[in-house]
């Protein structure tokens, strides 16, 4: 399991790091009226509108990559295998502990130690405020 976070996290780093890439690479809204004065775009590897295209298409498949690996990750992270049933198919059962008292002791006594005991066992006491 370790293995697979591992991965997915490095894929999930080099795509955040391509779309980074890709969209410094990419033009803005006022870059086509450069284009039409003679910036030489037409002459390049995919055209005039197709460098575009491909960096547009190609920065939303990595960002895509990206939400899929973060969804992924935010799953793996908050799965938490259940404790095993062992052989028996059973867990065994924990008594709660009871404060017990001295023989001697009168009843006061006796509930006040009972108010400490459940007061101590009741659910979150131990969260500071």
């Amino acid at each position: 399991m370790l293995y697979l976070k591992t991965l997915i996290i490095v894929v999930q780093l080099l795509s955040a790091l391509g779309v980074i890439g890709l969209v410094l690479l990419q033009h803005g809204k006022g870059a086509d009226m450069g284009a039409a004065f003679g910036s030489g775009a037409s002459g390049s590897l995919f055209g005039a509108t197709g460098s575009a295209n491909f960096l547009s298409r190609t920065t939303a498949i990595l960002a895509a990559v990206f939400f899929v690996t973060t969804l992924t990750l935010t799953y793996l992270g908050a799965y938490h295998s259940k404790p095993s049933a062992g052989v028996l198919g059973s867990m065994p059962a924990t008594a709660p502990v009871a404060a017990s008292a001295a023989p001697g002791a009168s009843a006061p006594a006796n509930a006040s130690a009972a108010i400490a005991a459940s007061a101590a066992s009741a659910p979150g006491q131990d969260v500071p405020k």
